[in-house]
């Protein structure tokens, strides 16, 4: 993590961006060394806040143009973690996308989406929102303790 931090905010986007994808990653680590080093709080919220949105929707658009053998060999989604997602569509509606930062569930919620077709400027606005308030409570807890 720390040689990606090297690389400053093309570094933080980067990380920002897979930890969104399906890919195991931890962009909050990368944040906080970045604002460790003095990095400015805006700066690495709004990118990594981007980065974040920018591969949760290649997730979306996994859903609406990935296969089943895409998601589930290539991307290891199995049809229990997108049935789980789907259902919690039904329960709590489209706002569950609120949530799309959430380990585990996170990413096939916006799989989910793409496959549902959710409103697309809806599901980027929702995405948007919840990580960044997340990015902004991650920064806030890095630069008080």
């Amino acid at each position: 993590m720390e040689i990606i931090a090297g690389y400053g905010y093309l570094g933080l986007f980067l990380a920002s961006f897979l930890a969104a994808t399906i890919l195991p990653f931890s962009s909050e680590v990368v944040l906080g060394v970045l604002l460790s080093l003095g990095f400015s709080p805006y700066m690495t919220i709004f990118i990594a806040t981007m980065g974040n949105v920018l591969g949760s929707i290649v997730n979306y658009g996994l859903g609406v143009w990935g296969s089943q053998i895409l998601l589930n060999k290539l991307f290891g989604i199995s049809n229990q973690e997108i049935g789980k997602a789907e259902n919690r569509f039904k329960k709590y509606g489209v706002f569950s996308l609120l949530f799309a930062w959430v380990p585990i569930i996170g990413d096939p919620l916006t799989v989910a989406a793409g496959i549902l077709k959710v409103n697309f400027v809806l599901f980027f606005l929702l995405v948007a929102i919840g990580k960044f308030l997340r990015y902004v409570v991650v920064s806030w807890a890095v630069l008080t303790i």
